[in-house]
């Protein structure tokens, strides 16, 4: 009989770990909460939308990033790690569960299992760093200064109406201040292979999320030419966006991880990874949001508004991705700025079109990038 896993007698992560299973049940929850920020932002596709998503949508990030800077740390084979990743992971559900109804009076409903994940995720450090005396003042300094952006989540959502939006900024400013001053100590520990591994796998279940809105563009519909092509563009794009990130970002980043130390690691990991990637994946959404327009009216036009979500998908995932890269002490991608410009510019540029021709254009786009890169690669 194959023998029973020893139970790990340290909290602390080792070297050499991986993404494991309970980590990935984790980001289940963060699947359907990119699915309900889709779903916030096409039910008020609008500039307001846009804004009101772009700060919902932060704040399961940043629930789902410091999350992964403790599991980083973390052994995630100690049942202590399990027990509080399993709970998080239960919390965080009813957070996306209220997420498209944030601003229409169920805030406190999201505000507060925000803030309870939030706050296990710190208890779980905590542990790590009773075991790693460096850690201890990093995180300490890291706590403090986050418990003002938790207050503001808590307060905006209290309150309501306009001054949401103000505290809820402000929590953002505070997150942002708090990583800043946080990512400055030396103390982190950082797994460069694991950390770059749990952040493609997240950009993974955002790119599955589009490939579930083309799929549900087809089902309970007839099957016509016009939507089945809509369809075949819109997966066709996705795969030529995993390939504009995976062969060559990714790899690129987690080179940069690898070869920093001290704070030098931890501010790239804050920059390249917790700051960069949030962009990216608003991205996503926008490009999940235009397939959804495009497969509701496969044979007309598509209006302004779903070629502007198509358009700053591109530019956000895509030039994203390169801004990434040039954080991560590469040369600036021009390239593939000037190429993601190009293809937006002239998605929005032409219109009186059917959807097909606008996705034709972003396909080209992103593919003329994904194959110059290649083959740069391959010099």
């Amino acid at each position: 009989m194959p023998s029973i896993p020893a139970i790990p007698q340290t909290i602390v992560s080792p070297e050499d770990q991986s993404a494991t299973f309970v980590e990935l049940f984790f980001d289940l929850v963060f699947v359907f909460s990119v699915t309900q920020a889709v779903s916030l932002l096409h039910h008020n596709f609008s500039l307001g939308g846009a804004g009101q998503t772009v700060l919902a949508f932060w704040l399961v990030w940043w629930a789902w990033s410091q999350f992964t800077w403790t599991l980083n740390a973390a052994n995630t084979e100690h049942p202590r790690v399990q027990i509080g990743t399993l709970v998080a992971t239960a919390v965080s559900f009813f957070m996306a569960v209220a997420l498209p109804d944030v601003f229409h009076g169920r805030a406190l409903a999201f505000a507060i299992p925000y803030v309870v994940v939030r706050g296990i995720g710190l208890y779980l450090h905590s542990w790590v760093a009773c075991e790693i005396p460096s850690m201890r003042a990093a995180l300490r300094t890291w706590a403090l200064v986050s418990v003002g952006g938790l207050v503001a989540v808590l307060a905006g959502a209290f309150r309501g109406g306009e001054t949401q939006y103000w505290l809820w900024g402000l929590a953002i400013l505070l997150d942002v201040i708090a990583a800043t001053i946080g990512s400055q100590a030396e103390g982190w520990g950082i797994h460069p292979k694991h950390f770059s591994e749990r952040h493609g796998l997240f950009v993974i279940i955002a790119l599955g999320e589009t490939l579930i809105v083309a799929a549900s563009g087809l089902s309970g519909r007839p099957w016509t030419a016009e939507l089945i092509t809509v369809a075949v563009l819109a997966v066709a794009i996705t795969c030529a966006l995993w390939w504009t990130y995976f062969p060559r970002v990714k790899p690129a980043l987690e080179h940069s991880l690898l070869s920093c130390r001290g704070s030098l690691q931890s501010n790239m990991a804050r920059d390249a990874f917790s700051l960069a990637h949030f962009p990216m994946l608003c991205g996503v959404i926008s490009f999940a949001v235009a397939i959804e327009e495009a497969a509701t009216h496969p044979g007309e036009h598509l209006e302004l508004g779903g070629r502007l979500a198509l358009a700053f998908g591109l530019i956000l995932f895509v030039g994203g991705a390169g801004i990434a890269m040039l954080r991560c002490g590469g040369r600036l991608p021009l390239l593939r700025l000037i190429l993601t410009a190009v293809a937006a510019i002239a998605i929005v540029a032409v219109g009186g079109v059917p959807p097909q021709v606008s996705f034709g254009i972003a396909l080209a786009g992103v593919l003329i990038i994904a194959v110059k890169e290649h083959r740069e690669g391959d010099h």
